[in-house]
């Protein structure tokens, strides 16, 4: 028994073997049999959300759960290495200091209060809308021309949609509503 548990002991092996100490002979029977946290998770490729770079990022999830965030190494962008916000993106969706509610400020008010998602995105919609009916411009009144638009409501993309995004948001906002304040933050 005594013999059997030094042959398995990682110095006894180097010596045995005659190798130097940095392959499967330095290691023990307990170390052989770790797997790193992404074994068996699924990999969905992304990009990193917070700038306009785009560098791209693997969100590894098993069984419904976000379990690690990495930067991907295919990406021509970033070639796996991320900013330390990128590198931080998985415990900032995890951290359970993470708002899961909307906080709203009514006008005059000195205190927050949580709205359900719902609730929230009924007053951005009804909001836009009245602004758009409010100051909305069929006809130039110098010329009678026929312009459809307002320029009340404005619209700034994130750096990280893509041009198809882009495109898109652009006809939903000029042709749908009839904006003409539209950008993008990588042109800021």
């Amino acid at each position: 028994m005594l013999t059997e548990l030094l042959s398995r002991w990682p110095l006894i092996q180097q010596i045995k073997t005659g190798a130097d100490g940095t392959g499967v002979e330095s290691m023990s029977e307990r170390t052989r049999n770790l797997r790193p946290k992404t074994d068996g998770a699924q990999v969905a490729k992304s990009i990193c959300p917070y700038c306009g770079v785009g560098c791209g990022q693997l969100a590894f999830h098993k069984n419904g759960k976000l379990i690690s965030i990495e930067g991907d190494p295919d990406s021509p962008i970033s070639r796996g290495r991320l900013c330390p916000k990128g590198a931080d993106t998985f415990e900032l969706h995890t951290h359970p200091g993470r708002l899961q509610k909307v906080k709203y400020r009514r006008p005059y008010s000195t205190k927050w209060e949580d709205l359900d998602l719902d609730t929230a995105m009924d007053m951005v919609s009804d909001r836009l809308w009245e602004s758009r009916e409010r100051t909305f411009q069929e006809k130039d009144e110098k010329t009678g021309d026929l312009i459809m638009q307002t320029k009340a409501i404005a619209h700034l993309g994130g750096a990280t949609l893509d041009i198809e995004e882009n495109y898109l948001i652009k006809k939903f906002f000029t042709v749908g509503l009839g904006m003409v304040c539209i950008s993008n933050q990588a042109r800021i």
